[in-house]
């Protein structure tokens, strides 16, 4: 059959052209450019200079320490896992010096790293400034290539995520690099409390996977992993003193062995990250009941905790007891939010206890509240509550009493005008199972915003972001914390001044795109950044750069 060979040649011409387009928009989505004007790193340190050169880093990178805290385990074990991720593409070996036996000449070949104190203790407030220089020796300079100097091992990890996050790997030149150098930075956090909740009730979450994620908040300099383990749906943890609380855990291949709880704190510690557990009480408790029913008021009446029992307070204290043994961080969160206190009143033993003591069922919430906090007291350790109990009475609670804000705004300046330290985690802002708040909300976000007096604004310890477990597990867990709450990260450990001034479109977005890419390069299952819902799927084709 004959074709018109005119009408051939127009074909293939309109074929090239859309071939050709298409070609050219996936490389305008596969290869975005750079905005050389922004410094990519998350967070965003607090000073800083750079230059205009590039740096090669030599793949068999030495430490070298000094100071009294130089031979820490802690920073010898960071640098070891800092150096695989920089050289994961070659090991840390050239293959080209090891096949051809070359011998290469490279800027930077080892990294110093000074330690102030050898002290490793790990608390609220330790203090992780650090400063970073990064430079050519040139043999004039009395400091070496790359140094990081801290007082603390907690500020040597620091700088040593900052560090990491400036060696880039050239595809090209199959070496490491450092860009925009020399640099000089000196850097420490904004907030002392930089936190992130993990919810293992209402979902059990693997050992393996909550040390993924602690090990994510290091990248983003989060130290303070508030892990909600048990609540009203299951109590997965074991608790010796009373063997029979973990019946209540989902099946018995969801639960956590004290040895488990024990390496997931020391996996936090080493990266400089403490542990807060959180028993929520008396509501969110009915899972207890499921070992020993005589904690439930009745079989209809299955929370609050039975407010008259002694029993009831001695399982606590059992519990606390038994904790303290694995969590030595001195805060603790003895919850206290949405208490409903209606079957008290129509429970009739608990309805008789209260009438003769002349209390309202308010009364015995209060009651039960301040009896924790004391127990908690006794075992040294400084109470967390919701902000509810400081709603509600909040005249009556003990003054260590630190109140977690999420409700809304507006609790954090009402609780340090009574001298309450306040932590921030604003539910319509920086609740990570809320997928329609996107990130630009997280980033914006101030825990200090209503309070103008600096000396009260000090009494605000920090934020936290909330991943409620109801509609997360091990599948979709990761991608819905980031990288939204990286956005939130910057915000409390950069200046204030430095992230509120400006377009964020400009400024934070194409740096935070950059920080996503970054978690994904090491196996981290961060969402895109732009799109509608977090942890939604990528809209279609494109670079990870603008997603």
């Amino acid at each position: 059959m004959f074709v018109d060979s005119f009408k051939i040649s127009h074909v293939l011409v309109l074929i090239f052209a859309f071939t050709l387009l298409d070609s050219q928009s996936l490389k305008l989505n596969s290869a975005p450019e750079i905005d050389d004007s922004l410094t990519y790193l998350w967070p965003l340190p607090v000073e800083f200079t750079s230059g205009n050169g590039t740096l090669s880093v030599d793949p068999g990178l030495s430490l070298d320490v000094a100071g009294q805290g130089g031979n820490s385990g802690i920073l010898r074990e960071a640098f070891d896992r800092y150096r695989r991720i920089v050289f994961k593409h070659s090991g840390g070996v050239s293959v080209f010096d090891r096949l051809w036996g070359r011998r290469s000449v490279y800027d930077i070949s080892k990294l110093k790293v000074i330690v102030d104190s050898d002290s490793e203790e790990l608390q609220l407030g330790v203090d992780e400034s650090y400063t970073l220089f990064v430079a050519k020796n040139d043999g004039q300079s009395i400091i070496g290539e790359a140094t990081i100097e801290a007082n603390t091992v907690y500020g040597a990890l620091r700088g040593l995520e900052t560090f990491s996050q400036l060696c880039a790997f050239d595809y090209e030149t199959k070496s490491v690099l450092v860009y925009k150098a020399p640099w000089y930075i000196r850097d420490k956090p904004r907030f002392a409390y930089r936190g992130l909740l993990l919810d293992t009730s209402r979902h059990f979450l693997p050992i393996n996977v909550i040390k993924q994620i602690i090990e994510s908040m290091s990248y983003a300099k989060l130290n303070v992993l508030h892990w909600h383990i048990i609540d009203e749906q299951s109590f997965p943890l074991e608790v010796p003193s009373y063997p029979n609380l973990w019946k209540g855990s989902y099946t018995k291949w969801e639960r956590y062995t004290v040895e488990d709880a024990y390496e997931i704190v020391n996996f936090a510690k080493v990266r400089g990250i403490n542990v807060m557990a959180e028993v929520d009480i008396p509501g969110h408790a009915e899972s207890w009941g499921t070992g020993y029913p005589d904690l439930w008021p009745s079989p209809s009446c299955t929370e609050p905790l039975d407010v008259t029992k002694n029993f009831t307070f001695d399982v606590i204290s059992g519990i606390l007891a038994d904790m303290r043994k694995i969590f030595p961080f001195e805060l603790f969160h003895l919850g206290g939010d949405e208490v409903n206190t209606d079957c008290w009143s129509s429970t009739l033993h608990v309805k008789q206890w209260l009438q003769e003591r002349n209390m309202t069922t308010k009364d015995a919430y209060q009651y039960f509240v301040l009896k924790a906090q004391e127990i908690a007291i006794s075992k040294s350790w400084t109470p967390v509550n919701w902000e509810e109990t400081f709603n509600t009475f909040a005249a009556n609670l003990n003054p260590r009493t630190i109140v977690h804000n999420w409700l809304g705004s507006g609790v954090c300046p009402k609780a340090v005008a009574k001298g309450f330290r306040c932590i921030f985690s604003n539910q319509g802002v920086w609740y990570l199972d809320h997928l329609d708040v996107p990130w630009d909300k997280f980033y914006t976000a101030e825990p200090v915003e209503g309070i103008n007096d600096i000396s009260k604004q000090e009494l605000v310890l920090g934020g936290e972001v909330c991943m409620w477990g109801e509609t997360a597990d091990t599948s979709n867990v990761q991608q819905t914390i980031w990288p939204r709450a990286a956005a939130a990260a910057e915000r409390l450990w950069s200046k204030r001044d430095a992230v509120s001034t400006g377009n964020i479109t400009l400024t934070a977005l194409p740096r935070l795109q950059y920080f996503r890419c970054l978690l994904t390069r090491r196996g981290i299952q961060a969402a895109p950044v732009a799109n509608k819902y977090a942890r939604s799927p990528p809209s279609g084709p494109g670079s990870c750069y603008v997603q």
